[in-house]
């Protein structure tokens, strides 16, 4: 496997950009110089984080998100613990 994440990748299983073997690896997101641990999709080259927005959520019962835009940086966890 890759020691790079991928461009875009999502934690809701209904997402075509959902990779559960990749989520069980462990990928931090630094959004804006700052390492977030809510980030529900990113995309590193548009340069995007999608968030959830405290505990709120939609009717359907999935947690409600904000789309925010800044640099993004991505990591595999298991590959800092090798390093």
């Amino acid at each position: 496997m890759s020691d790079t994440p991928p461009d875009r990748l999502s934690a809701d299983p209904k997402s075509p950009f959902y990779d559960e073997a990749l989520l069980e690896r462990g990928v931090g997101v630094r959004f804006k110089g700052v390492e977030k641990t809510n980030v529900e999709e990113y995309c590193v080259s548009e340069k995007w984080v999608r968030v959830a927005a405290g505990n709120t959520m939609a009717r359907n019962g999935r947690p409600v998100t904000l789309k925010m835009q800044g640099d993004v940086e991505v990591w595999f966890h298991d590959a800092v613990k090798d390093a």
